[in-house]
């Protein structure tokens, strides 16, 4: 074996072990993002039930994880170090896993990308995983630039298939700025939007959310076939519900979707 090779090894030998990560559970769908993005896979104890719904963002990653129910009995089990949550979990549970020394870290609602930024760098930190962190962050920076001014400031309306919309102070109203799109929607936060509304004040355009749950909201107001019909050609996008439903990175994936659609026209 040549000297070099030798002392190779002996480096080897002689380095100090890769530190493991704090062993981490998630109570909930949105946190099981957090998680599966950011956490070693061996640290992972366990994710929540809907980890590989559809609507998942991660869910091919939420596959391969040990589902894990968010109750006290389930999680002292598992033994987590940390329990990462955004709605899961009620007080009691919370309260009850930190009596017992596990540590718990709360996702936030944003209303803009530096919440999200903000959200990233509590949980890495706390998974002792900055690095990824600072990548998931680079990442959502890139498709923001890329996204920003795109509708050169068109007015869109957001519309679930539910019949809500989306409007000041909201991380949606932040996803259509970041393309480039003004909100139609002049009133804040979340509101439902009748049929009526929509036939008699229709909007140029559409950002449709959650349309792909084919399932789910059937007699909604966004899918009223009068409604239907105005937005088949009006559309500038239908952004899958697993975009959507947290206040995560991949927010900025849905901007640059929207861009996108811009570019295409």
């Amino acid at each position: 074996m040549k000297c070099g090779t030798w002392g190779l090894l002996i480096l080897l030998m002689a380095a100090p072990p890769a530190l493991a990560g704090p062993r981490v559970a998630s109570l909930d769908q949105c946190a099981d993002q957090y998680v599966l993005a950011l956490a070693d896979a061996d640290d992972i104890v366990g994710v929540s039930p809907r980890a590989d719904d559809a609507d998942s963002w991660l869910r091919s990653h939420g596959q391969r994880a040990r589902r894990l129910r968010p109750t006290l009995e389930a999680i002292t089990v598992a033994e987590p170090d940390v329990v990462v949550r955004y709605w899961g979990g009620d007080q009691r549970l919370l309260a009850a896993l930190e009596r017992r020394g596990v540590r718990v870290i709360q996702i936030d609602d944003a209303t803009e990308f530096a919440g999200v930024r903000d959200n990233i760098r509590r949980v890495s930190t706390a998974l002792s995983q900055p690095g990824r962190g600072a990548d998931l962050i680079a990442g959502m920076e890139r498709n923001l630039m890329q996204s920003q001014g795109a509708w050169n400031g068109e007015p869109a309306l957001y519309l679930t298939a539910a019949g809500w919309t989306s409007g000041r102070g909201t991380l949606i109203d932040a996803i259509l700025r970041a393309a480039g799109l003004s909100n139609a929607w002049d009133g804040p936060s979340f509101a439902p939007i009748s049929v009526e509304h929509l036939i008699l004040h229709p909007p140029r355009r559409y950002v449709l959310g959650f349309f792909d749950a084919v399932r789910a909201d059937r007699r909604g107001a966004g899918r009223h076939p009068s409604v239907r019909r105005r937005t088949t050609y009006r559309t500038v996008v239908s952004l899958p519900g697993s975009m959507l439903g947290c206040p995560a990175w991949f927010a900025a994936d849905a901007s640059r979707s929207l861009a996108r659609a811009a570019h295409e026209r």
